[in-house]
């Protein structure tokens, strides 16, 4: 699996809104300005507005606030930034196109809707979004419009590198054999009772999370529910989601099971029987404790 199909299985990035996703610290979208490949995120500092550079923009119809702060990658716009208010508005936005064009043609590609510079705009009261390019060098404000959000608030746009991605806690139980076996065979257990189980030592044992991936040698793949009778830890530990995306390149080597293990005897998601690891003879095997 790749990062973004083990992020968009969990229910706690798939289900989450746009805005959600948006204001996580873990967005960071990518994108090209000019010839320049490079990420948004929001900004670490915001710069009064009233020192910003105000203009007004339009995504098809929907009328925009784009707010421009000083800048090194706009060196013409530099040199007349203390007296812009004194500069004619043809000449300043003539400036801006030539010296904006590729902010505003990301902008365009990332909303997906045609951009307009409609003129100088002022600074209103409406929510801004606050993004600066990855190095630093620029930073803007946008009207956090329901097109800007839906667009910039894609599960693409999480930064699976982030701690607020990593540190989330799955469940995983150890998974040391399966087997097929009937519901008769089911019924019948009880107490005292021995499975032979010839899978431990011979297959390696894979990790079950959150009932929706599985990590064994091969990497990380989903979890698919199946008929055969499965034995898992009967303790389950808890593993990071940074762990789950680090088994993708690095898949996990897990211990084999020892003697007097605690175990369960699952089928179709159901605990039958408990028990634990132990020896008949000179097979290992599955002694039921309770059913």
């Amino acid at each position: 699996m790749k990062p973004l199909e083990i992020i968009s299985a969990l229910p706690k990035w798939a289900d989450a809104a746009a805005e959600v996703i948006l204001d996580s610290s873990a967005f960071a979208m990518p994108c090209r300005v000019g010839d320049e490949t490079t990420v948004l995120r929001h900004a670490k500092t915001l710069p009064a507005e009233s020192e910003m550079l105000a203009l007004s923009v339009s995504f098809g119809d929907e009328p925009h606030t784009l707010c421009i702060s000083r800048s090194t990658r706009l060196p013409e716009l530099g040199k007349l930034w203390d007296n812009r208010s004194d500069v004619p508005e043809p000449i300043l936005l003539a400036i801006v196109e030539r010296e904006c064009g590729p902010l505003l043609q990301m902008l365009e590609n990332a909303v997906r809707r045609q951009l307009r510079l409609t003129g100088l705009g002022a600074v209103s009261d409406a929510p801004k979004l606050f993004l600066e390019l990855a190095d630093g060098s620029l930073v803007f404000a946008i009207t956090r419009s329901v097109s800007v959000v839906s667009a910039f608030g894609a599960l693409r746009n999480l930064d699976i590198a982030n701690d607020e991605i990593r540190s989330q806690m799955l469940h995983s139980e150890c998974e040391y054999a399966a087997f097929a076996a009937n519901d008769a065979d089911f019924a019948s257990l009880a107490p005292g009772d021995a499975v032979l189980l010839p899978e431990i030592g011979t297959v390696a044992p894979r990790l079950v999370v959150d009932g929706r991936f599985v990590l064994d040698a091969n990497g990380v793949a989903l979890y698919v529910e199946d008929s055969l009778a499965h034995v898992h830890a009967a303790v389950p530990r808890d593993i990071s989601l940074g762990e789950v995306l680090d088994a993708i390149d690095a898949p996990l080597s897990l211990p084999v099971a020892g003697l007097g293990a605690p175990l369960n005897l699952v089928k179709g998601g159901r605990v039958f029987a408990s028990g634990r690891l132990d020896r008949i003879a000179d097979q290992l095997a599955f002694v039921v404790e309770s059913t």
